[in-house]
């Protein structure tokens, strides 16, 4: 059975995306069998996983709508090891078609469970609002991934994001909880990163991830390639960090 994880948090800019695609990318690598949904119209996480947005025939879209399968929708990224179901602007005109329809926020959930054995990990990059997308990929959703800067105003959205989670394990999916906390663009010369990530550790305990993915030139360049640092820079830090991550995955799931 594949373990769905959506990678959210409600701040906009915090590596969503960097985290999804060098997460599938490092997954792929440590031998596990992994899909990438990007359930975000700017589709970053399909061109950054080496698709190109402009040349799907179908997508998430065709998905959410019942219009085509997984198995349909889904293209391999050759590049990075593993399957991509991507989006495009065409997803921005879901979040309108979805409202009068019946089960509109378990469309994902429901199509998904047509390739449940073919995957080990399913990652779902949301977008930064709590939209009838993010509700789709938080209703199918073992758990959340949280990545977050040590800043305070990360801080301040994280308690955002908690409450939505809440809500929707109240009343959508009773299996729903927040997996762990990824620090990300870390830098450990600032003393209020330091700072915020101490709070970070005696608040939410065992939640935070050991892994912590430094700020990286080569991560931040690897998009521009349509690749994942992981796959672009496999010697940088930050794809070294990634890798490590993937491999505290594997061992955490182990538990669930």
């Amino acid at each position: 059975m594949a373990k769905i994880f959506c990678v959210a948090n409600q701040k906009g800019g915090v590596g969503k995306t960097t985290t999804t695609v060098n997460l599938a990318a490092g997954l792929a690598k440590v031998g596990q069998r992994v899909l990438m949904i990007d359930l975000d119209p700017q589709g970053n996480a399909t061109m950054g996983s080496g698709v190109d947005k402009r040349k799907l025939d179908l997508t998430v879209y065709d998905v959410l709508l019942e219009s085509a399968s997984v198995a349909e929708a889904r293209v391999q990224s050759q590049k990075c090891g593993y399957d991509v179901l991507g989006a495009n602007r065409e997803l921005t005109g879901a979040e309108i078609e979805l409202v009068p329809l019946e089960r509109r926020e378990m469309r994902l959930k429901q199509a998904l469970k047509a390739v449940d054995g073919d995957y080990d990990f399913v990652l779902i990059d949301c977008p930064p609002s709590l939209s009838m997308l993010t509700l789709n990929g938080l209703c199918c959703a073992n758990g959340v991934i949280v990545p977050m800067q040590c800043e305070y105003f990360a801080l301040e959205g994280l308690t955002d994001l908690v409450n939505t989670i809440k809500q929707v394990h109240a009343n959508l999916n009773k299996d729903l909880q927040i997996i762990g906390l990824l620090r990300v663009m870390f830098d450990p010369r600032i003393t209020l990163q330091q700072q915020v990530s101490e709070q970070l550790k005696g608040h939410f305990a065992n939640k935070v991830f050991n892994t912590v993915i430094p700020r990286n030139v080569r991560l931040a360049e690897a998009p521009s390639y349509g690749l994942p640092g992981v796959i672009f820079d496999p010697s940088s830090k930050g794809a070294q960090a990634f890798i490590a991550f993937a491999e505290e995955m594997v061992e955490r799931i182990k538990g669930m």
